[in-house]
């Protein structure tokens, strides 16, 4: 179970961000709370997200994006396993 608090807000920027990816938050029209510039590894957030929304719009963002589990230090690698664990299998096979 995922806790909603700053360390593991944190953590889930850590893991994009440990494969490369540039996390910015920024005001913008967004229709999922994020956007993700894939040529240029850059993921832009919506700024007006409180911690509960940041949270869960990483989570829902994390599986879309390519993540070199090598890289990852290992607590994040239990929390990246365990926002994959909660992907529904058709969705990681990008269907």
């Amino acid at each position: 179970m995922i806790k909603f608090n700053q360390g593991t807000l944190d953590k889930l920027e850590a893991i994009p961000e440990q494969s490369g990816y540039i996390l910015r938050y920024e005001r913008g029209t967004f229709q999922s709370g994020y956007c993700i510039l894939e040529t240029k590894k850059v993921v832009v957030l919506n700024k007006f997200l409180q911690l509960e929304g940041r949270i869960n719009t990483l989570v829902e963002l994390i599986p879309q994006l390519e993540i070199n589990t090598e890289e990852l230090e290992d607590p994040l690698k239990k929390l990246y396993d365990e926002v994959m664990s909660n992907v529904p299998q058709n969705e990681e096979e990008g269907e």
